[in-house]
């Protein structure tokens, strides 16, 4: 949903300021990820200046947030202003708004950043790279006329020709700006092809810009963590988005068979590069996906393949040795075993996975994605089931996509339904919030009460719009939960927790009034006064309440 308000041009660049001037790189990057792994949820906006809403975080946080006035902002995380948090909902805020969400993320470091002196284009350094408008010509002729012929080159030879391109460039920063320059430089010898060519090209021009920011950084010694500086993750972002969008466009694979052989050296390049990641970047491993399943599932026929694959896969384990990085090549097989339909191999492999690897819920989403695709609804009910305490074990997962696929699935397949319950009370606490929230949308309201009774939970934890269903249609639910809080900051003996008590009896006499019981809560009243008649603090809040004379 868009804001309600829309900030202009000049709000815009107040914004990027006030960014740039109250959060550091650290706390800006770590809020980025927030962002993109979409934990910001019940955005709104009250006025043109003001914005609320809920990050997911060790635990869900509120925050307010003042655009024209930072100061004013607050979360009620640890740190309560300037926190990642916010930044999250920031992120959120510019994308709703159609904003560039790097010219923010970018903000502190580009408010702070110093030009760097340029030598001097006479410097040793740099005499060899220069060319007169003569040389530059003839060169790039010649790299034109090599590209000609891509279409009768394996593609470890476009690469070389790609290398030729960039030299010009000469040694940069791993930046967006040097991606940009980079895929330019090659875009400019691209030459006509066939459809099925034109995207593969596309395809592997992304690649090889992705390797030169993520390759020269990465240390084989170390396959199990690895440090990416913010500005390259940045950039390799762009490029993996860019890639990703690739994939929506259909191949058309059957049409030109003879650039199977293609497909195939594209696949033992992903392959071999996702083997060696690093676990902590999985880019190469999103891709070696994406190609499975939207051009290699979807032209292929038999089994073949995929045997061939996990073969492939196999005897990579022998051949790298110490340099196998274990989660891609586990979550790869287990793919193969799906594309076969062997499901019990598939799940033993993730759930071997997730004992010993934490396993980003959308490689878990990606099974959930193709059945939902094939409408194959009672295998989907079975995957949906598996999936659910692998997700659970994963503090950072947003369950809702998960909830939207047992919903779709409900509706083509009722009888999934009795089996989502027994999943998500499986998953419990994890699935709190998404199982309570789908109760009341179900209506379930006896089972909603019966586990905010058994949780401890307080009414006054929630808004009160959250009861309006309840009240609604089974008010006479809410009573024990009422009473329950009431006698529980009763107990607290203190003037903060007998105000709170309070709060709740009027809300008591509404109920009672509203369900035509009026006598009963005299007689409660009644009870509770003489009860508590010593606890002088309670008997003023009780008459400041107008509860008793």
């Amino acid at each position: 949903m868009n804001p309600t308000y829309i900030m202009d041009d000049t709000q815009w660049q107040n914004l990027i300021q006030n960014v740039a001037h109250n959060f550091n790189d650290l706390t800006i990057k770590r809020g980025f990820q927030y962002f993109k792994q979409g934990r910001v949820h019940s955005f709104t906006m009250s006025g043109p200046d003001h914005i609320e809403a809920v990050v997911e975080g060790t635990e869900d946080y509120s925050i307010k947030i003042n655009i024209e006035s930072f100061s004013a902002n607050h979360c009620n995380c640890p740190v309560t202003a300037n926190c990642k948090h916010i930044i999250a909902v920031l992120l959120e805020y510019a994308n709703l708004q159609d904003r560039s969400v790097h010219a923010l993320v970018n903000a502190h470091s580009a408010a702070m950043f110093k030009q760097v002196t340029k030598p001097s284009p006479h410097t040793a350094a740099n005499r060899s790279i220069i060319q007169t408008p003569l040389q530059k010509a003839e060169a790039s002729a010649k790299l034109k006329e090599q590209a000609s012929h891509l279409s009768t080159k394996p593609i470890s030879e476009w690469y070389e020709l790609f290398e030729q391109c960039i030299t010009p460039l000469g040694m940069k920063i791993p930046n967006g700006q040097y991606a940009q320059n980079a895929l330019a430089s090659i875009y400019t010898i691209k030459p006509q092809l066939s459809p099925v060519m034109e995207l593969l090209f596309h395809l592997q021009v992304h690649l090889f810009v992705l390797k030169k920011l993520v390759k020269p950084l990465q240390k084989s010694e170390n396959i199990s963590n690895f440090y990416m500086g913010f500005h390259t993750q940045v950039a390799a972002d762009d490029v993996l988005a860019e890639i990703e969008r690739t994939f929506l466009n259909k191949l058309p694979l059957p049409t030109e068979p003879e650039n199977w052989p293609y497909m195939k050296e594209t696949l033992k390049g992903l392959r071999n590069d996702m083997l060696i990641e690093p676990q902590n970047l999985q880019y190469f491993l999103d891709v070696y996906n994406q190609l499975w399943s939207h051009w290699i599932y979807p032209n292929h026929i038999g089994s073949e393949m995929y045997l061939e694959e996990l073969e492939h896969l196999q005897s990579a384990k022998d051949e790298l040795g110490t340099s196998l990085s274990r989660l891609p090549w586990m979550l790869a097989q287990s793919w193969m075993h799906f594309y076969l339909t062997q499901d019990e191999l598939s799940w033993a492999l993730l759930k071997v996975g997730d004992k010993i690897y934490t396993i980003h819920p959308n490689h878990l989403y990606h099974f959930l994605s193709i059945l939902m695709q094939t409408e194959e609804w009672a295998r989907l009910t079975e995957w949906l089931i598996q999936i659910g305490p692998l997700l659970s074990s994963n503090r950072n997962s947003n369950l809702h996509q998960y909830w939207s696929y047992w919903e779709t699935t409900i509706q083509y397949h009722p009888e999934a339904e009795q089996s989502m319950w027994a999943t998500l009370v499986s998953m419990l606490p994890l699935s709190r919030n998404i199982y309570e929230e789908k109760l009341l949308n179900h209506g379930k309201w006896k089972q909603w009460m019966d586990y905010q009774l058994s949780t401890g939970r307080e009414p006054l934890d929630y808004r009160v719009t959250v009861f309006q269903p309840v009240e609604k249609h089974a008010p006479e639910l809410l009573l024990p939960f009422y009473h329950q809080a009431v006698e529980r900051y009763v107990v607290q003996k203190n003037r903060d927790s007998y105000k709170l008590a309070v709060k709740l009896l009027k809300r008591l006499s509404k109920l009672y009034k509203k369900l035509k019981q009026e006598a009963r809560w005299e007689l409660f009243i009644a009870s509770f006064v003489t009860r508590y008649s010593r606890l002088r603090a309670l008997q003023e809040e009780l008459r400041r309440g107008k509860l008793i004379s």
